[in-house]
């Protein structure tokens, strides 16, 4: 059985703020589940999926009810589609740029294993960015990706450094702010 609720824990909220992500934004995006696992009770960030499960991610915690892609389509009819490897990257670039939705159709695969799943949608899309992890599955994922769709943008370059773009929000956030104290100090 599980339990479905506004996000209010105040342990998943500090989860949230440690990822670096606006907790205003996940709000919108993520309920809290409570879940019973041999008879005792857990709670996670849940992260709805086109099967009607969740992605669930806490600080020790990383797993799903069902192994499903999540679509999210724009208000606008637009040629763009956005493709995120895990829900923390789509808040991560939510919080990036300040919105509360994305201003284009948004497919998050929950894992790589799920692209074969969306080959056919992606067709359709004259332009699919990429917000792969910076790893050897992330670059094959790309790819894979320039050999069927019309045109791919792979953002990776922008976050070269870093793992994924959770781990550049979060990299950043942490310049900016010795920034800000060294500014402070006299």
């Amino acid at each position: 059985t599980q339990k479905i609720s506004a996000l209010a824990n105040p342990g998943l909220l500090s989860y949230l703020n440690q990822r670096c992500i606006n907790t205003r934004i996940a709000r919108l995006h993520c309920q809290e589940v409570h879940y019973n696992v041999k008879g005792k009770t857990y709670f996670a960030l849940g992260f709805r999926n086109d099967a009607g499960g969740y992605e669930l991610r806490n600080k020790y915690f990383k797993g799903c009810t069902s192994k499903e892609i999540t679509s999210i389509t724009a208000n606008q009819v637009g040629n763009t589609c956005q493709l995120f490897e895990g829900f923390m990257d789509y808040l991560s670039f939510l919080t990036l740029k300040n919105w509360q939705y994305s201003q284009t159709d948004v497919i998050i695969l929950n894992s790589l294993a799920n692209l074969p799943k969306v080959r056919d949608r992606l067709t359709n899309y004259g332009n699919v960015s990429t917000f792969l992890d910076n790893d050897a599955a992330g670059k094959n994922a790309v790819q894979e990706l320039r050999s069927f769709c019309q045109q791919v943008n792979d953002q990776s370059v922008f976050y070269a450094a870093y793992k994924d773009l959770n781990e550049y929000l979060c990299g950043r956030k942490q310049v900016q702010e010795k920034r800000q104290s060294r500014g402070m100090k006299r």
